[in-house]
């Protein structure tokens, strides 16, 4: 059977119905009640966004998310992991200052919010897998010790996975620290030993220590968190990433990961996909840039692949704006995100997803 994906679109038409009514429309619709135990601790995970970024989803929007939960029996909770990368979502004191001035506290919500693996990203669940790559994933505790889980995710494009959507914010999302480290050895920066000249300044601006100079700067692909720092500092360009060679297997590793995440809450999970100000990069960036394509609506489905390939399709399908990153694939039906990121296979974390068993990629659309 294919999977079941519930769509809204963004437009408010005749009725004049606001977004956040749509969200409850939604929910409704989808069977979110099914999902939700009673008396069940209830982890909303979503973005809280990085300080400069403005493209998450909206607090008022996940205030809907939060009165629903409410209104089946559940209690829930507000959460995300820490970065790897330094940051102010870096350790949990700080990342949760930044989620209250960006909206997301208990006065807005309705809901606490909670680091989900702790103050330095130590708190991880290990949950066995049976991947190609991976048996086993590090799932921050805080969010695998709930009774059920509702992803809210911003659809938008990636530098190193193409997009970045219910799939990614399980993966990434749901790891601790040590678990998004080893999603990022699949993609360590590379030396171009020949034109190193020895200037030291990749080493002096790494700062996870992965970078060693022995006649020329050497990167520990152990250590290296793909974060690209060190390509921006050093003035040979010798450094890269081999996207080619590495894209493909990183989104890999997400889909495995998700698995490991998803695998924690048999009929206990549901997925949001907000396709509404589509950016080229994750929320991650410190700041927002230009939408690529018109806001679409809102989607929900029990299965992480489904609702990402149908993210896919609805974006693909539209006009793209001119005058943004959108260098090529205008036209409705081309691939919006390869018009952005050129380099990368857009629906390898989807393909993968699928051969592990994570979701199906056939969907039923169902618009509402």
């Amino acid at each position: 059977m294919v999977a079941k994906v519930w769509f809204v679109s963004s437009e408010a038409g005749r009725s004049g119905e606001s977004v956040q009514a749509k969200v409850l429309r939604l929910l409704d619709e989808a069977g979110f009640k099914a999902i939700i135990p009673e008396n069940g601790l209830v982890a909303v995970k979503t973005h809280f966004g990085e300080e400069g970024c403005d493209s998450f989803v909206s607090p008022l929007y996940i205030r809907q998310v939060i009165s629903k939960v409410k209104e089946a029996g559940g209690i829930p909770f507000l959460t995300d992991s820490n970065t790897l990368y330094r940051g102010m979502r870096y350790n949990a004191v700080s990342h949760l200052a930044l989620a209250i001035r960006h909206g997301f506290g208990s006065e807005v919500t309705g809901a606490p919010i909670l680091i989900a693996d702790g103050l330095r990203s130590q708190n991880e669940m290990i949950v066995g897998i049976s991947g190609v790559h991976l048996q086993e994933t590090r799932i921050a505790a805080g969010i695998a010790e709930a009774d059920a889980l509702v992803v809210v995710s911003h659809l938008k494009g990636h530098a190193v996975a193409g997009f970045g959507g219910a799939i990614k914010n399980l993966a990434m999302g749901c790891a601790s620290a040590e678990g998004k480290r080893e999603q990022h050895r699949a993609m360590p920066a590379i030396v171009r030993e020949e034109e190193c000249v020895g200037c030291g300044g990749c080493v002096s601006a790494c700062q996870e220590g992965a970078i060693s100079f022995e006649g020329f700067s050497r990167v520990d692909p152990y250590r290296c968190i793909g974060c690209g720092i060190c390509i921006e500092n050093c003035p040979e360009n010798a450094i890269y990433f081999d996207y080619e060679r590495d894209a493909a297997p990183l989104s890999e590793y997400l889909a495995e990961y998700a698995l490991g995440a998803a695998s924690l809450f048999p009929g206990k999970v549901l997925y949001l996909n907000f396709l509404l100000r589509i950016t080229p990069d994750c929320d991650c960036a410190p700041f927002s840039d230009r939408p690529i394509v018109p806001d679409i609506g809102i989607l929900a489905s029990t299965d992480p692949v489904a609702i990402d390939s149908a993210s896919l399709d609805l974006v693909d399908g539209q006009q793209g704006f001119a005058g943004t990153r959108l260098a090529k694939h205008h036209a409705p039906g081309e691939e919006k995100f390869s018009g952005v990121w050129p380099k990368l296979s857009i629906r390898a974390q989807i393909r993968h997803g699928e051969r592990i068993g994570l979701g199906k990629s056939e969907y039923e659309l169902i618009r509402i």
